[in-house]
């Protein structure tokens, strides 16, 4: 039996497309001073940003696939693209800091020397970036809060507005007062303050990608909620996964020996498990002895020999 809310998330394809459009914008400003000032510092991080493009249309996809009807051959949909879209921004940005960081480790090995001229343009250049990659981040910070994928943008733009606002600050204070050092030992530190970041972002679509259960259920309230339920004695093969980085889902079976279920008890069900943990879709077997094989799970008491 099987009963199902709709939980569609907020429609962020205005974000998507000014977010791209932003950033597409600021990879062309970046590439043409870096290419009138000689600088490959800038050069790079239009390359670098130009991944960040390519991360805003990844997750856009993984946003509009959710909407794709489901078939007899997929028959959940496709929710699942912004789960694999939120761990493929993930492992972008922990390449992003590797490569940051390794650039880094390079200047402090052997600083450059930075002229004034070149110092001017690297930080307005910078500062225009900050602008931008903050703008874009405030697009999509009221959707990263329930949504795995809408996090993954928010957390990209915010790690790239914090790298340009240490480009300026560094750049500004070398130029001042000759620090050559203090770049890279700047870019090291946002390197691990994005990583900090980055690293919850990667477990958890990763865990997600394994049919784990959404850090936001927990099972064993979940199972308790169940067992109060009118009548039931016993629940077990409770599984909850992820079908999307906005959808759970929950199968279980349910032993009510003095009764059956009814559309009533399938609604307070089905409302109880949505209200409290969001979950969005159900589907209860209901039995009157337990007659199935439950799957083994470590956290869950062990069954009655009448159980098998």
């Amino acid at each position: 039996m099987s009963t199902d809310h709709d939980h569609t998330p907020p429609n962020f394809n205005r974000a998507f497309a000014i977010g791209i459009a932003l950033n597409a914008l600021f990879v062309g400003i970046e590439a043409f001073y870096g290419w009138r000032v000689n600088s490959l510092a800038l050069l790079a991080d239009a390359g670098h940003n130009l991944s960040d493009v390519a991360g805003l249309v990844l997750a856009w996809g993984g946003a509009l696939a959710v909407s794709l009807r489901p078939d007899a051959r997929h028959t959940y949909g496709w929710k699942r693209a912004t789960i694999l879209a939120a761990f493929a921004n993930a492992l972008m940005l922990l390449v992003a800091i590797g490569a940051l960081a390794w650039e880094a480790i390079g200047r402090l090995l052997a600083p450059p020397a930075l002229n004034g001229a070149q110092g001017n343009t690297v930080m307005l250049v910078a500062g225009v970036g900050i602008v931008i990659n903050t703008a874009t981040a405030l697009l999509f910070m009221r959707g990263s809060k329930n949504d795995l994928n809408l996090r993954g943008a928010f957390t990209h733009m915010a790690a790239d507005a914090l790298v340009s606002a240490g480009v300026v600050v560094a750049g500004a204070l070398t130029l001042w007062k000759g620090w050559f050092w203090l770049d890279p030992v700047a870019s090291l530190a946002i390197a691990l303050v994005i990583l900090i970041g980055t690293w919850g972002l990667f477990k958890q679509s990763l865990h997600l990608l394994f049919d784990g259960v959404p850090d936001s259920v927990d099972p064993q309230a979940v199972q308790d909620c169940l067992l109060a339920l009118p009548g039931v004695t016993r629940v077990h093969d409770l599984h909850i996964w992820a079908t999307g980085t906005s959808h759970i889902t929950l199968t279980a079976h349910l032993v009510l020996p003095q009764g059956q279920a009814d559309d009533d008890f399938l609604k307070l069900a089905n409302a109880q498990l949505h209200d409290r943990f969001e979950i969005t879709h159900v589907t209860l077997q209901v039995m009157k002895e337990a007659f199935t094989q439950a799957c083994a799970v470590p956290d869950q008491p062990p069954h009655h020999p009448h159980d098998h």
